[in-house]
C-alpha cells in the first residue's frame, strides 16, 4: 500500500515543478538577442559597406585586392575588374575580391 502512495506524491510533485512554457523559452530568446547584436547586425553592416565600396569603383581608382595585389583600375564591368599592376601588365579579378581603395600606395606623385 505504501508503494502506491509514493507514486501519487511523485506525480503531484512533477506537475507542481513543471516550468511555464514562456519561462522555458526565455533563455532561447535571450541567446537570439545576443547573437543578433554581436554577430548578425555587425555582419550586415560590413556587407552594406562592402556593397557601397564595390558600387563606387571607377576607372582610374587605385585599389587593393583581398589577396594583397595593388593596382589601378583600367576596366570595369558587372563582375570583372581589370587592374594594371605595372606598365602594360594587366590582370583581371572578380569585382567581389576588391578589398578597398588605396590612397597613393603605388608611389605616384603626391598632391
Amino acid at each position: 500500500m505504501f508503494l502506491f502512495i509514493a507514486n501519487a506524491f511523485a506525480q503531484d510533485a512533477a506537475k507542481a515543478a513543471a516550468p511555464n512554457m514562456w519561462a522555458s523559452l526565455l533563455p532561447f530568446a535571450l541567446i537570439f538577442v545576443i547573437f543578433y547584436f554581436f554577430l548578425i547586425r555587425p555582419q550586415r553592416k560590413r556587407m552594406k559597406e562592402e556593397d557601397a565600396l564595390l558600387s563606387s569603383l571607377g576607372v582610374g581608382d587605385e585599389i587593393f585586392t583581398k589577396s594583397g595585389m595593388l593596382g589601378k583600375i583600367t576596366g570595369l564591368n558587372d563582375k570583372i575588374v581589370t587592374i594594371e599592376i605595372a606598365d602594360n601588365t594587366r590582370v583581371k579579378y572578380l569585382r567581389s575580391q576588391v578589398g578597398g581603395k588605396s590612397k597613393n600606395v603605388l608611389g605616384g606623385p603626391t598632391k
